[in-house]
């Protein structure tokens, strides 16, 4: 206080008020860096933080009225964390979010710490907005804009022990997926082949023998196993694209197992059993 007072008697835009004004924020710089310290590993790098709580500081020693008889400490630790917030509200989202939703953030969170003791419970949208009488939807666009508070880079460490990054752990487009029609649609349609024609198919696609062994396990020549096989993929063929029936209508291409009766090309076909 003797500091402040002694700034009083010296004459602004002075040198000696320069030098006074600096020794009072140089004393006072403990202080802020102590309250910067606070809302570390918050998403927002300690420097930064740092540099802000020390506009704070600089804002409170220019505001402060030693003949208000309030003591500085109790004048600049509020300036000096008000500033902090301000920091985290306008800078701290990862997304623009309106400012209305931000200047909720603490009363929400307090509000939700409440009710959680006195609960038992996470609270829910409707107790939140009953406890401090605003709307549900606020309450839920809230919650909604609080997931943008903060992201994660997909090249951060997926574990703290491990050099695999977050985008090693997504999930890559499935190929098969442009099978999941044909495969629903097939599956009828081979389930009313004649059982004969049913034999013949199962043997060539998923137990992959050839005519020949096809020929040899139902006893029939490998000519007739042929020109079974020609039967039933013609018959699947023009019930693939019969959109009279409700397996036809479901598509408009026939799925390649079916286009070239040949093993590599049998995936389709092996899938539908």
């Amino acid at each position: 206080m003797d500091m402040f007072r002694h700034l009083q008697t010296l004459q602004e835009d002075t040198p000696a008020y320069r030098r006074q004004h600096e020794a009072i924020i140089q004393a006072c710089l403990p202080l802020a860096d102590h309250i910067a310290r606070r809302f570390r590993n918050r998403g927002e790098p300690l420097d930064d933080l740092i540099q802000v709580a020390r506009v704070g500081l600089v804002n409170a020693v220019n505001r402060f009225d030693v003949d208000h008889g309030v003591d500085f400490i109790g004048f600049a630790v509020p300036t000096i964390m008000g500033e902090v917030r301000r920091y985290f509200r306008d800078h701290g989202w990862a997304m623009k979010v309106p400012r209305r939703l931000k200047d909720l953030q603490p009363t929400l969170n307090r509000a939700r710490a409440d009710l959680s003791q006195d609960l038992g419970r996470a609270p829910t949208a409707s107790e939140l907005a009953t406890r401090l009488g605003i709307d549900r939807d606020e309450v839920v666009q809230y919650t909604i804009a609080n997931n943008n508070y903060c992201i994660m880079s997909l090249d951060m460490p997926s574990r703290a022990d491990d050099q695999a990054t977050l985008a090693d752990t997504l999930g890559q487009p499935d190929s098969d997926l442009e099978n999941v029609v044909d495969l629903h649609t097939l599956r009828p349609l081979l389930a009313a082949l004649p059982e004969r024609l049913q034999t013949v198919i199962t043997l060539r696609f998923f137990a992959n023998m050839n005519q020949s062994q096809i020929a040899d396990r139902i006893g029939c020549s490998q000519m007739h196993v042929s020109r079974l096989l020609a039967r039933a993929l013609d018959t699947l063929r023009s019930q693939m694209l019969d959109t009279d029936t409700p397996t036809g209508a479901a598509r408009h291409r026939i799925p390649p197992a079916l286009q070239q009766p040949t093993p590599g090309r049998a995936s389709v076909l092996s899938s539908a059993s």
